[in-house]
């Protein structure tokens, strides 16, 4: 008989064609999407998961905040330039590559705040750190944008991005447990890994220091981050759960993605008004990681803060999800839901922790002078509950600045470009208070310019639900109006386009599947 006679059902689509002879044993489970994702989660679990936790604590657990200030306004700012080349970067040399200097740069970066613990005049080095990850930062999501757009079939997009988010943010919660069980102090609290964890620490390099601890311990998972996108499969080698090959999107080039932001700018300006709203997304973890948990708490109740943060994320992202998608709702309905809800949450989070900030100053809490919260003390958990409620804006806030742009558009193309926008903004702001914070800006002045900024994000942004969101996606929504570019001089003539897959903007006469209107 022959291999086809030998071949079931299930090695034949919908249309008849014969799809590939699947890969089985252990073999098969390598090259298995699932398992491919999985290690992506992980790679990301001990990148951006760690520098989470590890910014989580407040200075990234240093007494003096100004040196880690300094370092994320490098980050910031490399990251908000470079990632305009990384598509070019990553159609180069392949998303495994990418992904493995990616992930490189937080191993640096974690490893410069032991090099700080160890030689105090290391200051230059954790902030040429922070400029080195953010290039890696934008490399590593690049590549992880994709895997991720490659690796799932039509019906498993959902099932793939809820896998690898669920893993990533599992990075920050086993960080942030990491990190308290190392600074407990207390036996009650310790588990065996832990201890197991301490001993090797101390074996290997005679300290027993439980800042140097928890920095090795961050150092060595970064470290073995930095393995996986090398033991990871090769894309062209694989196929997903319906027999199509696994094939990676490329990137637009440097050119074309200014060149695409500049045209998705022109054909859809109501996206401005989500401009304030970008600006502000980054901005408020200054004052809450710093000027807050950093200032105000030891080091314990610090790691407990923290831990109890990212656990509330992940809770706030599925509550405000469920609420964007709730299927008994109109989309209108559902859009002005949302934001009423990150209205109330702006209000009550800063005017309760404006009765907190107005006793305080970095005068006040200079360590010279302040005895930090204690987790046993009287006022810690009245503070720890405001704690919780940042992490719940933080998360709402982000989950649906993503869904007001999908529901601009379903295009992927052009999302693509509107989260460009996204990043680059959220970036750019991000910068300038983590440099704030550094020339020691009076907290007051921080926390009243996220309540602001907060507040005026939202206020920008309600036209443009009220013009753009609509219960179902118009034709034009997935079209651009353009005008024709000869060598970027415009022309008064214009059409409707939209954008491939690289990012070029092609009238819709060219593409099959579309005529012109």
């Amino acid at each position: 008989m022959s291999d086809v006679g030998k071949r079931d059902s299930a090695s034949v689509d919908s249309e008849g064609k014969q799809l590939p002879r699947r890969r089985r044993g252990l073999l098969g489970l390598y090259y298995n999407p699932i398992t491919q994702i999985v290690m992506l989660g992980f790679v990301c679990f001990m990148g951006p998961g760690l520098y989470n936790a590890l910014n989580g604590l407040g200075g990234a657990g240093q007494l003096d905040a100004s040196t880690s200030a300094n370092s994320n306004a490098a980050l910031y700012s490399t990251f908000a330039f470079f990632a305009f080349f990384a598509g070019s970067i990553n159609n180069k040399f392949g998303p495994r590559l990418t992904l493995l200097i990616g992930i490189s740069g937080y191993a640096i970066y974690i490893g410069s705040f032991l090099a700080l613990n160890l030689h105090k005049d290391a200051k230059g080095f954790v902030i040429a750190a922070g400029a080195i990850d953010g290039f890696c930062a934008g490399l590593l999501w690049t590549a992880q944008g994709s895997l991720m757009l490659a690796y799932p079939a039509e019906n498993q997009k959902g099932l793939f991005i809820g896998i690898f988010w669920g893993i990533f943010n599992l990075g920050g919660v086993v960080g942030a447990a990491v990190s308290l069980g190392q600074n407990f102090k207390s036996t009650a609290s310790s588990t065996f890994l832990l201890a197991v964890l301490q001993a090797l620490i101390h074996r290997l390099f005679g300290v027993f220091a439980v800042a140097d601890g928890t920095y090795i311990v961050f150092l060595i998972l970064a470290s073995i981050g930095v393995l996986i996108p090398m033991l990871m499969a090769d894309p062209s080698k694989m196929f997903r759960s319906d027999g199509s090959k696994v094939t990676t999107p490329r990137h637009p080039s440097w050119k074309t993605e200014i060149f695409g932001l500049w045209v998705t700018l022109r054909s859809d300006p109501a996206i401005v008004f989500l401009f304030p709203m970008f600006f502000a997304s980054n901005w408020f973890y200054t004052w809450q990681f710093n000027d807050y948990n950093g200032a105000l708490f030891d080091i314990r109740a610090r790691s407990l803060n923290n831990l109890v943060y990212w656990l509330a994320q992940m809770f706030g992202s599925i509550s405000i999800g469920l609420l964007l998608d709730s299927g008994w709702l109109q989309r209108r309905v559902r859009a002005f839901a949302g934001w009423t809800v990150l209205f109330c949450m702006v209000f009550i989070v800063h005017i309760w922790a404006f009765f907190y900030q107005r006793n305080y100053t970095r005068q006040s809490v200079d360590p010279s002078v302040y005895t930090p919260i204690d987790i046993y003390d009287k006022d810690y958990p009245a503070h720890i509950w405001l704690y919780i409620f940042c992490a719940l804006l933080d998360s709402m806030w982000q989950t649906t600045a993503y869904w007001m742009m999908g529901a601009m558009s379903n295009d992927p193309a052009k999302l693509a470009f509107l989260t460009g926008f996204y990043k680059s903004i959220q970036s750019a702001g991000a910068a300038g208070v983590w440099r704030a914070d550094a020339i020691h800006l009076p907290f007051m002045n921080i926390f009243l310019s996220t309540w602001v900024l907060l507040v005026a994000g939202l206020l920008f942004a309600l036209p443009m639900l009220y013009l753009r969101v609509k219960n179902y996606t118009d034709y034009e929504d997935e079209t651009m109006q353009v005008s024709h570019c000869v060598a970027f001089s415009v022309t008064d003539d214009q059409y409707r386009a939209r954008m491939d897959d690289e990012g070029n903007v092609i009238p819709l006469e060219k593409l099959g599947d579309y005529d012109r209107p």
